[in-house]
């Protein structure tokens, strides 16, 4: 997942080498940017990826995701309903929600979220002095729901492998990548870490769209 603190030269720049280093997807998040501004951004982002097989979110904005062809969109509280971005998305991208409670999860799922983030799991900078909502709150969430659920929030190589002992689908981070001096390197420790897991997600989230009322086949994310 991508933050606006630093130029877009910069952030390309990192992004492509975490791409180079296994990434899977890059979620574009610049809350402050017009619909212009992001939209060219996301073309930028958009061309390297394609260079490395990794695909591209837009956070919040259904429209920029839209236009930019990008394969998912990822809301959050305040963005549009779930229902209602499936009604226009159309099966033309995948459409994820970040949810912070049990109740959140239910509701998303049931208004058929492709998958699920929950957080924040550890300490993290991007929500200092709030308290984490832990293991336990995320394996409970993984367990409730029939969608994928992803862990966000303070996830390290450190700490992966219990998190990924919850049966969650896998993982987004942030400073884990975007705050090392090597994102290339950093990458790749969070990319061979998860393909050395031992552990079987209850859902896994393929990232294809796939037609409703089918099965998602299990792949590493």
């Amino acid at each position: 997942m991508t933050e606006p603190r630093r130029t877009f030269g910069d952030l390309l720049t990192a992004v492509a080498a975490a791409a180079d280093g296994g990434v899977d997807w890059v979620q574009l998040r610049d809350k402050s940017a017009s619909a212009g501004a992001l939209y060219a951004q996301a073309r930028a982002l958009d061309d390297v990826l394609a260079r490395h097989d990794t695909r591209l979110a837009v956070n919040d904005r259904l429209d920029v995701a839209l236009a930019v062809g990008a394969a998912g969109v990822h809301l959050a509280g305040q963005s549009l309903p779930v229902a209602a971005a499936m009604r226009l998305a159309d099966q033309r991208l995948l459409v994820g929600r970040s949810v912070h409670d049990l109740e959140e999860a239910r509701a998303a799922a049931d208004d058929g979220a492709d998958y699920l983030t929950f957080g924040h799991v550890f300490p993290t900078a991007s929500h200092d002095g709030v308290p984490p909502r832990g293991l336990a709150q995320l394996a409970e969430i993984v367990e409730a729901v029939d969608t994928p659920v992803l862990a966000i929030g303070g996830i390290t190589v450190r700490n992966l492998d219990q998190t990924l002992a919850t049966g969650c689908a896998g993982i987004a981070v942030i400073s884990a990548i975007l705050a090392d001096a090597n994102p290339r390197t950093a990458a790749a420790r969070l990319r061979e870490a998860l393909d050395a897991s031992p552990h079987t997600p209850r859902r896994p989230f393929s990232g294809v769209l796939r037609r409703r009322g089918t099965h998602r086949q299990p792949a590493n994310v």
